[in-house]
């Protein structure tokens, strides 16, 4: 019974989410004190250390290796484990006690493993994103070189924007993401001279919003997510040529009739 209860995915599936309830409470900075919820945050570190045992006993160490999701649950209980000192000792606040902190929050990651066909959605994000590399490659070109452009055009009238190139870059992808594009270029606007220069800035960084946000952004968008559904079209396009192949056959048997 008791080895029966870890080794089912629901129990730990339930321990994840009530573990979870407990992690978020502890982010509170008027929870974040409180021992009793330390004490239960401790007491699942404890649920998944008995599940990892339990389930090497079972299946044996090599073929509770074999699976990733097994490895992956393994060295999260492992870096979890020294947070429970911190309730018998008094082990000092450190810059390594906050790392070991860190997997608290890894641990959520595992109620991924219970997501319907989580391994095909990791092989599309994967080819998603080999894809999307030399889109986003030229992005960032394109972002260098309109900051530096930008820089040199409009470093001394708009420094909190363009006073330098990483602040340039910035403010460049925040006009490739079309958030707030109008304030800065409204704003640039604003500090010029002549009503001339006022339309040509205004042109400048619409086109620059058509350029990095329209086309840009669009053409990274549409690679990934056509990569992404290529599973799907994969099996549609099997489905259709096993419906030719049987035509096919259909029609050579009543060509011998």
């Amino acid at each position: 019974m008791f080895k029966r209860f870890f080794l089912r995915e629901e129990n730990m599936l339930l321990a994840i989410i009530l573990n979870s309830i407990v992690i978020f409470a502890l982010y509170f900075p008027s929870l974040e004190d409180e021992k009793w919820l330390e004490y239960i945050d401790h007491f699942f570190i404890t649920i998944f250390t008995i599940e990892a045992v339990t389930k090497i006993r079972h299946h044996g160490w090599k073929k509770y290796w074999e699976s990733s999701w097994n490895r992956f649950d393994f060295f999260i209980v492992i870096g979890s484990i020294p947070t429970l000192l911190t309730g018998f000792l008094p082990v000092p606040d450190t810059s390594l006690l906050i790392v070991f902190r860190l997997f608290r929050l890894l641990r959520l990651v595992r109620f991924l493993r219970f997501v319907p066909d989580m391994g095909k959605i990791l092989n599309g994000l994967g080819r998603a994103l080999k894809a999307s590399v030399f889109v986003i490659l030229a992005l960032i070109f394109l972002n260098i070189l309109l900051a530096m452009m930008t820089c040199q055009f409009y470093g001394d009238i708009a420094p909190e924007y363009f006073g330098n190139p990483l602040s340039a870059s910035y403010a460049i992808f925040q006009l490739f993401t079309v958030e707030g594009w109008n304030d800065i270029a409204q704003s640039v606007a604003e500090r010029t001279d002549s009503p001339f220069l006022v339309g040509v800035t205004r042109f400048y960084f619409v086109l620059i919003v058509l350029l990095g946000g329209i086309f840009g952004m669009s053409l990274a968008n549409a690679v990934f997510v056509d990569e992404m559904t290529m599973d799907n079209n994969n099996e549609l396009e099997a489905k259709i040529d096993r419906l030719h192949h049987e035509i096919q056959e259909l029609k050579a048997l009543l060509k011998n009739k």
